[in-house]
């Protein structure tokens, strides 16, 4: 079985949505997959080979005023001409997001990188868990403790440091790494075994 490659690309302004970020790509790397931790304000010609050639890309940032920061949307707006020629079609792609708020409107964040991932007519992966903390029984240590469905959400406090990065919401954003990493090889593996039917099949 061919090894997915998958790309995670963030922004993170005090350091709380790097902790995320590195529990994505460390979930998905023990998954099996290759994968590469990007900033998108450090973005060289190979990075963007890479996310040009990745099977899977997620997007990560937290959530300013309402959406990504303006360093994730400079970042999009760049991949215009990849949009024009729709150079990551049928990708993978999934989206984690913080804000200081418990709720903070993060969804919006997490609807912004889903609408963005479908304009590149990506494939969108969502949470995949049933939402934590939902009664008296459940604690703010259950994964998904917010209750979101479009990607992982944390909540950090403005006014700590990445010690503060609550331990059920790296778990979260760890779990949403390896399930990426579980689909992707699956769907990689699909499209092999299609493009050994065609080949077959033109012989």
């Amino acid at each position: 079985m061919a090894t997915p490659a998958i790309a995670v690309i963030y922004y993170s302004g005090s350091g709380h949505t790097k902790v995320l970020a590195d529990a994505v790509v460390e979930a998905a790397s023990a998954a099996g997959a290759t994968t590469a931790l990007l900033h998108v304000d450090e973005l060289t010609q190979e990075a963007w080979d890479y996310i040009d050639e990745a099977d899977a890309i997620i997007f990560g940032a937290p959530t300013y005023m309402g959406t990504a920061p303006s360093a994730f949307h400079a970042f999009a707006e760049k991949t215009a001409g990849r949009w024009a020629v729709q150079k990551w079609h049928n990708k993978l792609g999934a989206g984690f997001t913080n804000a200081a708020c418990k709720a903070g409107d993060k969804n919006s964040t997490l609807d912004y990188f889903s609408t963005f991932g479908a304009q590149h007519g990506m494939n969108w992966i969502n949470l995949g868990l049933l939402p934590g903390w939902k009664s008296t029984k459940g604690s703010e240590n259950d994964l998904n403790r917010f209750g979101y469905f479009n990607g992982a959400a944390a909540q950090t406090f403005s006014d700590v440091g990445v010690e503060g990065v609550h331990p059920a919401d790296i778990a979260t954003a760890a779990h949403l790494g390896r399930r990426v990493a579980e689909i992707t090889a699956i769907f990689t593996a699909g499209k092999i075994a299609l493009d050994r039917e065609l080949v077959s099949a033109g012989a």
